[in-house]
């Protein structure tokens, strides 16, 4: 049997048996291998290409292939985190995944896409959502301001609808991130029944965002952030959040295994506290 001939058995053999057989003919992000061996990933925001000066004029936000490209050449970068909370736009999420390289590539960066809330989109339009994302190339999808148990279940209940073959610590093969947030305070509250839905990835705090729900006060939110970081550890969930050159090694001594960060000084600060 030739070379080709045996690649084409072997995805002839993948078809037949399932996803998750096909999953093992392909290369995932090596951000899920750094998570179930408790390790920190780092990532970073993809960054507005918009020209336009910052102000009320400024215009939607502007992702572009090349702009893909330039990430992916970063060896530094984990992850890419996908911000489209405030205005969702296929196309941008079709460019950062076409600039990152084909999905399944090895060495390839997880791209993680944040998308409006489940509250403003509704169950059937954040459904959408979720399929064509994973279908564009994209590794997970956030969805930020879960606002109580019964939404996380919600939440959780449109992966498996989308027939997300989601990872977790009780599904170590999977290949689909699925990420809450927890940026309310009612939500906060709830944090240890949400940790224990189980079924998805990653469960976080949106510190700013929890912050000015407090009117401002950085110390309960904090308070909050590692109520929730208790809970991950807890269920084996990954926490994820942003951090910078200030604080990213006691981020990672504290036990957060997905850290956002503004700038490769930030990265290999916190490289050399996981000891990567």
């Amino acid at each position: 049997m030739s070379k080709r001939q045996a690649a084409v058995a072997v995805l002839v053999v993948a078809g037949l048996f399932g996803p998750k057989a096909a999953f093992a003919q392909t290369a995932r992000p090596a951000t899920f291998d750094l998570w179930a061996a408790g390790k920190t990933a780092f990532g970073v925001f993809v960054p507005d290409e918009n020209p336009a000066p910052r102000g009320p004029n400024r215009g939607p936000a502007v992702y572009t292939v090349a702009g893909g490209q330039a990430l992916a050449k970063n060896p530094l970068i984990d992850f890419v985190f996908l911000n489209l909370e405030g205005r969702y736009d296929r196309n941008a999420v079709m460019a950062i995944s076409e600039g990152l390289g084909k999905k399944g590539t090895p060495g390839r960066k997880m791209l993680l896409v944040r998308i409006p809330s489940l509250a403003e989109a509704g169950p059937a339009e954040t459904l959408v959502r979720i399929k064509e994302i994973l279908a564009m190339g994209a590794d997970g999808i956030t969805l930020p301001h879960i606002e109580n148990l019964d939404q996380g279940r919600q939440a959780i209940s449109l992966f498996a609808d989308a027939r997300a073959n989601v990872w977790s610590a009780a599904n170590p093969t999977g290949n689909v991130v699925a990420m809450l947030m927890l940026e309310d305070p009612g939500a906060v509250a709830q944090a240890k029944e949400i940790a224990d839905i189980g079924g998805y990835s990653v469960l976080a705090c949106g510190i700013g965002s929890l912050t000015g729900a407090l009117k401002g006060d950085r110390a309960a939110a904090e308070k909050g952030n590692q109520e929730i970081l208790t809970e991950t550890k807890r269920t084996k969930l990954v926490n994820m959040l942003t951090a910078n050159e200030k604080d990213v090694a006691q981020r990672v001594k504290e036990g957060f295994l997905g850290l956002l960060v503004p700038n490769d000084a930030s990265i290999t600060l916190g490289r050399a506290a996981a000891g990567r």
